[in-house]
């Protein structure tokens, strides 16, 4: 049986790129989008990854 709880699967897409990361999110506790700089290997560097909808 599944958990029950606030935690949701999110798409996070580059700035500079099309390529996505997949995370989680408590929405209880983040109610607005995210932004996170991580890796991105189409143009090899750290750039902003926002959450999509």
């Amino acid at each position: 049986m599944a958990k029950k709880g606030n935690r949701q699967i999110i798409k996070l897409k580059s700035s500079e790129s099309p390529h996505r990361y997949w995370t989680y999110k408590n929405k209880a506790n983040t109610t607005e989008r995210i932004e996170l700089s991580k890796y991105d290997p189409v143009v090899r560097r750290h750039v902003m990854y926002k959450e999509e909808k």
